[in-house]
């Protein structure tokens, strides 16, 4: 548990200095739209358990099935910052889930 800490902890280290925003033409982002599942790692999930993402260009939009919505913008290809009320880091994975800073990661469904 402590090397998930600790890679949340490099990519928001390396990216606290990056405009909220794509800096280079050629990356890709990777789509994040769909339906997510909140996997409690170890912090509970607090704001819902299911989750709908939708995506324009790099910025994010997360809405609960109780309601509770939130936005995020990239600042690479494999991390993204959570706007107030969250604000989290997260990390996208390789296999696609998000590990977020405030100790929960979501899966797509």
């Amino acid at each position: 548990m402590l090397s998930k800490s600790v890679l949340i902890f490099l990519v928001a280290l390396a990216t606290a200095g990056l405009p909220f925003e794509v800096s280079r033409a050629d990356e890709t982002l990777p789509n994040l739209a769909g339906t997510y599942r909140c996997e409690p790692q170890p912090a509970p999930c607090r704001s819902g358990e299911r989750f709908t993402v939708t995506q324009r260009g790099n910025e994010i939009e997360f809405k609960s099935e109780n309601g509770f919505g939130a936005d995020a913008k990239f600042t690479s290809p494999i991390s993204l910052t959570g706007s107030a009320p969250w604000n989290s880091l997260g990390v996208i994975a390789p296999d696609g889930h998000i590990e977020w800073s405030n100790g929960t990661a979501w899966r797509r469904i």
